[in-house]
């Protein structure tokens, strides 16, 4: 199986047991498979500290640290700029996606911005009622 990455998005998704969930479950089979940014980290326990709660999102934090975990590096930093100015992707995307691409991996997302782009499997939103 190839290597996978989720983004953000796909991550909180599973915190929070949203409707695409058990799409990204899929992946989550092997952590020695799955790579992990660390830009991801901040922004899924962030989001899920300010938007759920605290043990959810250590749960999830220690989880996530079981996969490969990989530094902002200024390798990935030159290749996120470029895919950044490419894409028109912001900072921490461009930063996601190029530690994605640099890993050989699929990222799994559920955000629009990465929709149309290559070596990504994206799941759109389910919208609320």
């Amino acid at each position: 199986m190839k290597a996978a990455s989720l983004d953000s998005s796909a991550w909180i998704e599973i915190a929070h047991h949203g409707a695409n969930a058990a799409a990204f479950l899929r992946v989550l089979t092997d952590p020695a498979s799955i790579i992990v940014s660390t830009i991801a980290l901040y922004e899924v326990w962030k989001y899920s500290s300010v938007h759920g709660d605290e043990n959810r999102a250590n749960q999830l934090f220690e989880f996530m640290q079981q996969c490969i975990v990989v530094p902002p590096e200024s390798h990935l930093a030159i290749q996120a700029a470029r895919l950044s100015i490419r894409h028109k992707l912001a900072m921490a995307d461009s930063l996601i996606y190029a530690t994605a691409l640099a890993h050989n991996a699929i990222l799994w997302t559920q955000d629009d911005d990465f929709k149309t782009l290559p070596h990504v499997r994206h799941f759109p939103k389910a919208r609320s009622v």
